[in-house]
């Protein structure tokens, strides 16, 4: 199957050097216009480099919910107001992000 990401991963561009469109017969994606002056990739190399990408998507499901998390709590304040009340919430919190979405 050819994926724009299996592509990027072989260092193209979507519309720098190639154009995909899906079948109209449910069939996936095809390379529309390959603009590329470099040859274009076999589909295999597509799908091989397209699993390489998802590989490395996966293993970062991690830091993706955890970044999703920490985004939602407002450190600065949890931090300013352990240091004036001398409680460790935000470390606490940090913590408890860390147990739940282990690396």
């Amino acid at each position: 199957m050819i994926t724009s990401k299996g592509l990027n991963q072989l260092g193209f561009t979507s519309l720098v050097d190639y154009v995909l469109q899906d079948d109209s017969d449910g069939n996936g994606a095809y390379i529309k216009t390959w603009i590329s002056s470099e040859n274009q990739p076999s589909v295999s190399a597509i799908e091989v480099a397209h699993a390489t990408w998802q590989t490395a998507y996966d293993a970062q499901a991690y830091a993706r919910s955890r970044k999703a998390k920490y985004d939602l709590l407002n450190q600065d304040e949890m931090r300013y107001d352990d240091l004036i009340n001398s409680t460790t919430t935000w470390q606490d919190a940090i913590a408890a992000i860390k147990t739940e979405y282990p690396k």
